[in-house]
């Protein structure tokens, strides 16, 4: 149906490519020698197998879909729709997992800050806060049924 893996894969993997400066090959088996050497790295290699897996799962699901489809008379039967419904939980998860990626891949994307600005925000408001002054309570009159 869809040609996601270069639409979506593809270019996530070239953009992995050029921030480390190495394959995905190559940067799949320095994680794997050595996890705990680079975070970044090995989150974003984790990330990318499940982005892989999920890409991998919508195309089974795409699959079955069109070869029920291909059998349909004119109007689909239920377990057609219950395909049909699995490609679209399937694009789903695939895209939910590219976009953590780009968010893992932008250094200033989803509100992530930089050192200096966390260390502001832990400092505390930038102007001087007040609590809240209290006004007297208001009382509600009880409510009156009429029956």
């Amino acid at each position: 149906m869809s040609d996601g893996i270069r639409d979506v894969v593809g270019p996530i993997t070239e953009q992995i490519e050029q921030r480390f400066g190495l394959s995905m090959d190559a940067l799949k088996a320095a994680v794997e020698a050595a996890p705990n050497a680079h975070r970044e790295a090995t989150v974003v290699v984790r990330w990318h197998g499940l982005l892989t897996e999920s890409q991998a799962a919508l195309e089974r699901a795409e699959d079955d879909l069109l070869a029920a489809l291909a059998t349909q008379p004119s109007e689909v039967d239920d377990p057609t729709l219950v395909l049909a419904h699995r490609v679209d939980s399937a694009v789903t998860i695939r895209d939910g997992r590219a976009v953590a990626l780009r968010l893992l891949l932008e250094p200033n994307a989803g509100g992530q800050q930089d050192v200096e600005a966390e260390r502001l925000t832990r400092r505390g408001p930038a102007v001087p806060t007040r609590p809240a002054t209290r006004s007297a309570p208001v009382s509600v009159p009880p409510r009156v049924v009429v029956r």
